[in-house]
């Protein structure tokens, strides 16, 4: 069986999220960096790997995808080690929507309101625009406090054992964790400690991207 590659940037939450669903297993993988700041996702070659221009893209003994929802799935079932998806059918169902969340919820309000404008302007010497910041924070909120909800008492976002979902959420949080609206999170007790608890996995100290 041949390296598995995923194609992408270190600083993209969704690369990350493949990276630490290898790093769990553990299982070996190649990162073919795709520079998303310099445009390198827009260019033929990427798009030939993802025709609508996104990170990231993976190959694995000619089975190429692209979208980081199957790809993970994919890691899970394909590469021996812990599982990373319940086999209880209620935290699976938990897992699955915490994921929607974030596809649909999640990144476009934390990471593309609220993180492009604290942080990522900064590195493309771009002005911040408060207004985008300030639109973002309800519906970060939101999401916030239903990711927190659906947890209920487990020790992961599922139930009782790592998921997929918990992937997901991670790199979102350690960038919104990075900028003033940190404060958002710091009143979900419960996801708080769920926070330091992920971040003394090695797996997500080991996939934590260097900003400078």
């Amino acid at each position: 069986m041949g390296t598995p590659i995923i194609y992408g940037t270190p600083f993209s939450t969704y690369v990350r999220s493949v990276r630490i669903a290898f790093e769990e297993k553990p299982a070996k993988y190649e990162l073919v960096d795709v520079s998303v700041i310099g445009g390198e996702q827009k260019q033929p070659a990427h798009l030939a790997r993802n025709p609508f221009g996104t990170v990231p893209a993976f190959e694995h003994d000619g089975l190429k995808l692209y979208e980081t929802s199957p790809i993970i799935r994919y890691v899970d079932q394909v590469c021996p080690g812990p599982a990373l998806t319940p086999a209880d059918p209620r935290e699976r169902t938990r897992m699955n929507q915490i994921i929607s969340i974030v596809d649909y919820h999640g990144y476009t309000s934390i990471i593309g309101q609220i993180v492009v404008q604290r942080l990522f302007t900064a590195i493309t010497n771009a002005p911040t625009d408060m207004s985008i910041v300030e639109a973002g924070k309800p519906r970060a909120t939101l999401v916030l406090d239903e990711i927190q909800r659906i947890m209920g008492d487990g020790k992961f976002l599922a139930g009782s054992q790592m998921s997929l979902a918990d992937l997901y959420v991670v790199p979102v949080l350690h960038y919104l964790m990075l900028t003033p609206e940190k404060s958002l999170l710091e009143s979900h007790a419960k996801l708080m400690r769920w926070w330091g608890d992920m971040n003394a996995r090695p797996t997500v100290k080991g996939t934590a991207p260097q900003l400078g």
